[in-house]
């Protein structure tokens, strides 16, 4: 790999904010120069892309993913091989995925039990959330361990999963003013637990099992208010806020109207919710149906994928992920007979990067830049991946993606390379398709073949206080101190009222 010189020639290089016809000269794994008509010396050992008409773009940061990940009594079938094989097919070249510890364990052990799963079998660069399911003194000190030794810049707290990972709210303004010392990121799942579980017991009485029943006992209004609760209590220690998987009309409102108001917040739409909509949990075949099931769940009104792609498209949402976290349709038959029990997930890490494209840039509500800016470059500033990863530019990873425009695919579970035997996508043509993804400098997918052998991919460290998130909150905290009023003390009388015990 070190010795690996790579020349991409003729494309058009494009950024988050401008776009150049430019050549890309990578060596070492790192982008060396960007230029016209590049012709770096010796000629021999160098592979040469030909990118004519084609778009040179940073490779995609999928936010959110769960590999391998043991939930709701089975496992998710993509593992951290297959999961990020995938990917790079997809043209992202890095994920950051989450270690999720069981109340009253220990966030760092948690931490080391998915580097230990992932590193033997990452093919691209990945980092680590750690989720925050319980809070002690203890899990301060972790927290504060885990950003000073192994590079985590980012905690996430479920508001949902009553009785698993959710914490309440006293938990949650303990937790948010932790990471705002440590300076890092607060995420939240955003759902009511409480009442997601008097609805699902609810629906149970009333003899509804089926798939439907898990959207309906999760309506919208459950999801914006826990998006309403956790910004105001952000807000109050003065923390920012990620909030992941946005699903709904109303919670995505509530985070745009929060952004307006300099709320330091950010709005993590996914895959799914770009791309489809809940109307599937209606469906008469359970299997299908059951395919579907995520938390927060699709959303059925059908007007939701595009009313989120508008907001992405104007910076009123920000990134984003996939929540790949998948299970086949034996997996979800362990809720057969209950909703309750179907295990939660859907794929997308492979089509993430073409959904948004057909959905976002093919359809005309974003361009090709900020398309780069809500599929890589604000996930890599926001993490502070920036401009390591997210841009190309010297001294940039050589993390590169050669996208035709032009080009369509057909997405089906038949062709995907992901694990599952389902595709909430199927289907779908998708005008965008990834032709070369290069992950540090090495062509690990070409042309529908790949070249990647596990564990070729690198955990990257991230260092705290992201400029890009923290310069706000630095300058609030320097000039919005609440001060008291001056004035002259009270001198006059003071009335008591003596309380005689019974």
């Amino acid at each position: 790999l070190a010795k690996q010189r790579l020349l991409i020639k003729g494309g058009k290089v494009v950024n988050d904010d401008c776009s150049v016809v430019a050549d890309v000269y990578v060596e070492d794994g790192v982008v060396q120069q960007v230029g016209p008509n590049l012709n770096p010396e010796p000629l021999t050992g160098l592979v040469v892309l030909d990118a004519t008409n084609k778009l040179v773009i940073p490779g995609g940061i999928d936010t959110h993913t769960h590999m391998q990940f043991p939930f709701m009594g089975s496992r998710s079938k993509d593992d951290f091989y297959t999961g990020t094989k995938a990917a790079i097919a997809g043209g992202t070249t890095m994920i950051i995925d989450f270690a999720i510890p069981q109340k009253g364990c220990s966030l760092i052990e948690a931490f080391d039990t998915w580097k230990n799963w992932a590193d033997p079998k990452v093919c691209c660069d990945y980092s680590l959330h750690v989720a925050v399911t319980w809070w002690s003194n203890k899990v301060k000190e972790e927290m504060k361990s885990l950003v000073q030794n192994k590079g985590v810049n980012s905690f996430k707290m479920f508001m949902a999963y009553k009785d698993m990972y959710m914490i309440n709210d006293e938990e949650l303004y303990a937790a948010f003013s932790c990471c705002k010392e440590l300076g890092a990121v607060a995420q939240v799942h955003a759902e009511n637990g409480e009442l997601i579980a008097q609805g699902a017991k609810k629906m149970l009485a009333m003899g509804i099992t089926g798939p439907e029943g898990h959207e309906m006992c999760r309506p919208e209004e459950v999801e914006a208010e826990a998006t309403q609760r956790a910004i105001t209590i952000a807000n109050a220690v003065n923390c920012p806020l990620f909030v992941v998987h946005v699903m709904s009309k109303s919670a995505a409102r509530v985070i745009s109207n929060a952004r307006r108001e300099g709320k330091v917040v950010y709005g993590e739409p996914i895959a799914a919710s770009l791309g489809t909509d809940g109307a599937n949990y209606w469906n008469k075949d359970w299997a299908h149906a059951a395919a579907y099931v995520m938390g927060p769940p699709l959303r059925p009104d059908p007007s939701t994928p595009g009313f989120l792609m508008n907001l992405l498209a104007n910076d009123d949402l920000s990134v984003t992920g996939t929540d790949n976290c998948t299970f086949d349709i034996c997996q979800k038959a362990l809720g057969k007979d209950d909703f309750t029990k179907i295990p939660n997930g859907v794929n997308g890490v492979e089509d993430r990067m073409s959904v948004i494209w057909e959905k976002g840039v093919y359809s005309g509500k974003m361009d090709e830049n900020r398309f780069v800016a809500v599929t890589s470059t604000n996930a890599a500033k926001i993490f502070n991946l920036y401009p390591k990863k997210g841009r190309i530019a010297v001294g940039s990873d050589a993390d590169i993606v050669i996208w035709d425009p032009t080009a369509t695919r057909t997405i089906s579970a038949k062709t995907h390379h992901q694990a599952n035997n389902f595709n909430i996508f199927e289907g779908m043509v998708c005008h965008g398709v990834p032709v070369a993804t290069v992950s540090r400098g090495k062509v690990v997918y070409e042309g529908g073949a790949f070249n990647v052998t596990a564990g070729e991919g690198k955990y990257v460290s991230r260092p705290p206080f992201p400029p890009y998130v923290y310069k706000r909150v630095r300058q609030r905290e320097q000039v919005c101190q609440p001060v008291p009023v001056k004035r002259a003390p009270y001198t006059g009388v003071v009335s008591g009222t003596s309380i005689t015990p019974k």
